[in-house]
């Protein structure tokens, strides 16, 4: 992490309600567990700690929000990489159905803390789609869905015509609907978590980046940039796409890919009406997907992988506009009032990371582009792990992996990109 510095511009930073006051941490000061990160997993594990009536401080290099959980697309979508049929392959039932059940239930509980702490960010809930254009790769999420289906999850395997009359294009060949998903603004979200957290007696401290952790006897003590200090036995790191050298080896387990997003001016007339016209989010199936949908104002946005370096000018963002524009060429030429990018935490597995590398440590990153709904849940279970080491857990507790050779991630990303591009061409 660097030194703090102000939102990036987005449709996010600006549409949502101020920011309430972080200011940094002046002198020092103790509490029973210290955040790094003011995202959704610092902010979730602060509310649900506070709640249990654990006394907590939140250090974020930034401003909370700064990173992904600021500028990503807004989709609230429960699910992993990987299909239930999948996990229960990889894990066994035992291990695998409480983290089924964890994912399936990770867009209820984004709801509730909306619903619960009244917070203003254009919540809402009508469903996710699914989409490919290949005939071929239909059956595959037909067979999603019913996976889901047998879960007591409200699904819908759609056919072309079905998937044409509520995208209001005819590109796609079939998807399904997850009934469970919706869409938010997310850093008006994540500034209502920072809200709520402290009105719980939280502590959130923007602006102040912490440099070192030093364990000392049964607590860590947390050094930082601007000389000031925290004492804790329990530490939570919760950094994920911009996860620096805070802790060894753990910047290397996660390629940190950045996600552009476009977003054009508000649509109107019946050619705009037509187009998601009951709400829902969409994403593509591709590997190297698209994701897009509306704001509360009428914009379309539309999302996916960019190149390693930060964008540099609209350039950068001319495969996005031309992807929306061959998907609703009835609207016309289109005129985007925000363009935007961050980064997100791949990890090798497609899994979210748990590590507990020492005592009073845990570490927790890497939702592969789906952080709102997995990174809410995983700081609601996170604090019910901190408060009684016995309580069920359940997410994969790992040792830390690094990548091979992942100095050359850059290569990684970009070779990947080449490569899932010329398989989706070829799908």
């Amino acid at each position: 992490m660097s030194a703090a510095s102000a939102m990036p511009p987005s449709l996010w930073a600006a549409t949502a309600p101020p920011a309430p006051p972080t200011p940094p941490l002046a002198g020092s000061r103790k509490a029973d567990v210290l955040i790094v990160g003011g995202g959704f997993t610092g902010l979730s594990a602060a509310l649900h700690l506070a709640e249990a009536g654990v006394q907590v401080c939140v250090l974020e290099a930034h401003e909370p929000g700064w990173g992904a959980s600021g500028r990503n697309g807004g989709q609230v979508n429960p699910t992993l990489k990987h299909d239930p049929d999948e996990l229960v392959r990889l894990y066994g039932a035992e291990r695998a159905e409480p983290l089924i059940d964890a994912v399936s239930g990770s867009a209820d509980l984004v709801f509730d803390l909306i619903a619960r702490h009244g917070i203003d960010c254009q919540p809402v809930r009508n469903g996710w789609l699914q989409v490919s254009y290949s005939e071929k790769d239909v059956a595959g999420l037909h067979a999603r869905a019913e996976q889901w289906a047998r879960r007591g999850v409200n699904t819908l395997p759609l056919d072309r015509a079905a998937v044409a009359a509520r995208l209001g294009t005819d590109t796609f060949a079939g998807g399904w609907l997850d009934g469970r998903a919706g869409g938010i603004q997310p850093l008006a979200y994540t500034r209502g978590l920072v809200r709520a957290a402290q009105g719980l007696g939280v502590a959130v401290h923007g602006g102040i980046e912490v440099t070192a952790l030093e364990r000392r006897g049964s607590h860590w003590h947390a050094s930082t940039s601007t000389g000031a200090s925290v004492t804790a036995e329990q530490v939570v790191i919760a950094t994920n796409g911009y996860t620096g050298a805070l802790w060894p080896g753990l910047k290397r387990t996660v390629l940190a890919a950045n996600s552009f997003i476009v977003a054009t001016e508000p649509l109107k007339g019946a050619a705009a009406d037509a187009i998601l016209p009951r709400g829902e989010t969409a994403s593509t199936s591709q590997r190297l997907l698209l994701y897009f949908r509306k704001d509360a104002q009428g914009r379309l946005l539309m999302g996916g992988r960019g190149h390693f370096a930060d964008p540099g000018g609209p350039a950068d963002f001319a495969h996005l506009e031309r992807s929306l524009e061959l998907l609703f060429p009835q609207l016309g030429p289109l005129r985007y009032e925000y363009r935007w990018a961050g980064r997100i935490a791949v990890t090798r597995d497609f899994m979210p990371h748990v590590h507990t590398p020492a005592p009073g440590m845990t570490i927790a990153l890497g939702y592969n582009g789906r952080g709102i709904a997995l990174a809410t849940s995983m700081g609601k279970h996170l604090a019910a792990r901190l408060v009684d080491a016995g309580a069920d857990f359940p997410y994969p507790v790992t040792p830390i992996q690094p990548i091979p050779l992942h100095g050359l991630q850059r290569f990684y990303v970009a070779g990947g990109v080449a490569w899932y591009s010329l398989l989706d061409r070829l799908a």
